[in-house]
């Protein structure tokens, strides 16, 4: 006589062989439980064993008050950061980290205020923010690993006072939500080049020449106003890059 395998089950199952092929990548929210209730059509203590075993078996973990996400599981801890997703750049660095199972930390090289402005050329075209402009530069860690080292610029125009939040908060998420800005377009270019490791823009530590991913955007709202400039440098040897093709700002469902 077969053995019938449990519902609960059968669907963590399913779920797990989407992580597999990477449909669902590190750092992405699984079904919740309201949506394997609908989507199953089962009961709410099946879509919750569900759940626990996706975690028990270390493919995913829960983190109070807002999901349950895929881990890294990549056997060199490749972290995956997807241009052209919106979800990836709301949620931000320092979360997206957590999300994945890794350690963050930030520290902070330069925090000033430059009262004349910044321009800066991305894809051909100049974007400009005029002053007064904050700019951060900080080391981004995982695991006490340094492995992005970012500076931005942000308008105190657009966003007076941003200056006095911390600098591990998503940007992003707090222009839309606190600053009720409507972002209208983020521009990014990625290119690549090799830093040697007497270079003076290494920070990394490195004591042999590395490949660099350089990751250089601009956040434009309506109105075509500039809120933020980015250029950031992604160690080659802990990332990889995805791409999402013509995303929709409004509906899509991430990066650091």
């Amino acid at each position: 006589m077969t053995k019938t395998t449990p519902k609960f089950i059968s669907i963590s199952e399913n779920i797990i062989e989407r992580i597999k092929s990477g449909e669902l990548q590190p750092g992405d929210q699984i079904p919740s439980e309201n949506e394997l209730i609908k989507n199953f059509k089962v009961s709410n203590t099946t879509a919750r064993k569900s759940l626990l075993d996706i975690e028990s078996k270390g493919w995913a973990r829960r983190i109070k008050g807002k999901g349950t996400f895929v881990l890294n599981r990549t056997s060199d801890h490749h972290l995956i950061r997807t241009l052209g997703s919106i979800y990836a750049t709301r949620r931000g660095f320092h979360e997206s980290l957590i999300a994945e199972g890794f350690k963050p930390k930030n520290l902070v090289l330069e925090k000033t205020i430059l009262q004349d402005g910044i321009s800066s050329e991305i894809g051909g075209k100049h974007f400009i923010i005029d002053g007064p402009v904050l700019k951060i530069h900080q080391l981004r860690y995982a695991d006490d690993e340094i492995i992005k080292d970012e500076i931005k610029y942000i308008s105190l125009t657009l966003c007076p006072r941003i200056n006095k939040m911390p600098t591990e908060i998503s940007y992003f998420k707090v222009y839309e939500s606190t600053y009720h800005l409507k972002i209208d377009e983020v521009k990014q270019t990625l290119s690549v080049e090799i830093m040697p490791p007497h270079a003076s823009e290494n920070n990394f530590e490195l004591t042999e020449a590395t490949a660099m991913f350089i990751l250089d955007s601009a956040v434009v709202c309506q109105g075509h106003e500039v809120v933020e400039v980015e250029r950031s440098y992604y160690r080659g040897d802990k990332y990889k890059f995805a791409i999402i093709a013509n995303p929709d700002y409004n509906d899509s469902t991430t990066e650091g």
